[in-house]
């Protein structure tokens, strides 16, 4: 129902635009978190926007390198991904939830099927 894309392989330093669409309904009354997944770790919480007053929210380790955005006009909200660094290496997953932002990935009813981001030189 949630569709990732913009993954990609980048150099240290690089950027990367991740879309995340929806099919069959729309994005505008939810709201949108970006997660990431590593190898061998939890699937952790990164970014979100809310439906209510578009009011967005970042893990600190990439706060001023990540952002968040919401094109009602595409129904698509972007994770806009600069000066990336290694330990940015995930898999991205977007979620959709209608009582607005949460950081647990328990509290969303709508996943993507991911996105992968490897950074490397």
């Amino acid at each position: 129902r949630l569709v990732e894309s913009g993954g990609g392989l980048v150099q240290p330093g690089g950027s990367l635009r991740l879309s995340c669409g929806i099919s069959e309904e729309s994005l505008t009354y939810f709201a949108i978190a970006w997660f990431r997944q590593a190898p061998g770790k939890e699937r952790e919480w990164v970014s979100c926007i809310s439906s209510v007053d578009g009011s967005t929210s970042y893990l600190d380790s990439v706060k001023g390198r990540f952002t968040i955005s919401r094109d009602s006009a595409k129904d698509t909200v972007y994770l806009q991904i600069n000066s990336l660094k290694p330990e940015d290496t995930a898999v991205y997953y977007c979620a959709a939830e209608l009582t607005d932002c949460k950081i647990y990935a328990s509290e969303y009813h709508y996943w993507g099927q991911g996105t992968q981001v490897t950074v490397s030189a």
